[in-house]
């Protein structure tokens, strides 16, 4: 009895140091991040992300990360890298967790930045998989802040781009951010970003 209450208790201790190293790892990268230092804080959640095999939220913030940078980003080789980057965590997280809707909006944000850089090339390609994307993530998680916005900003660029009316889309910025008001996330790690921009979209649609 005493032995097993001795095995017990060390696998509660190592438990509770594993579950404290990796708090303390993903506040730091989220400091770091905060900070203007996205590259410290990719590389911080990718170690943690060796050691959180099957924790989807590490491999999500690398590409997360890698996707942002992305954006914007003029040098071909280095926008090859990073998008490739973005896509292999992306896969590693959907291993992990799938069917998840905040990897799939994920995975339609690589696809537009790809068309962002160069939608002669990728437009034709990627708009039908990103719209499908958004629709599947809408599917699973309708009350899902991110999701409503993610697809909406991408309904009111292809509207753009169109040469139509962008404006039917508004109140679906502004049910994202009746949504944002209430949305719980399941930890302090899990993604909440999205409201800042959906408030600037709703701007400019006033």
């Amino acid at each position: 009895m005493k032995k097993l209450i001795l095995i017990l208790s060390l696998v509660i201790t190592t438990t509770a140091i594993a579950q404290d190293a990796y708090s303390k790892g993903m506040q730091a990268a989220f400091s770091h991040w905060k900070g203007g230092n996205s590259t410290e804080a990719s590389n911080i959640f990718e170690r943690i992300s060796a050691a959180e095999l099957d924790n989807w939220l590490p491999y999500y913030y690398v590409a997360q990360i890698n996707t942002i940078a992305s954006f914007g980003e003029q040098d071909a080789e280095k926008l090859k890298l990073q998008l490739n980057k973005a896509q292999d965590f992306i896969a590693l997280a959907g291993a992990s967790s799938p069917n998840n809707p905040e990897i799939i909006v994920l995975q339609a944000m690589v696809h537009t930045a790809w068309i962002a850089f160069d939608g002669a090339a990728y437009g034709m390609t990627l708009s039908g998989k990103v719209a499908v994307l958004y629709a599947k993530a809408l599917q699973l998680a309708p009350e899902n802040p991110r999701v409503v916005f993610s697809k909406a900003e991408w309904d009111m660029g292809s509207a753009k781009y169109f040469g139509k009316d962008t404006s039917p889309y508004c109140s679906d910025v502004v049910r994202s951010l009746e949504l944002f008001a209430t949305f719980k996330p399941e930890s302090k790690f899990h993604p909440t970003w999205g409201k800042e921009r959906a408030e600037q979209v709703l701007a400019a649609c006033n």
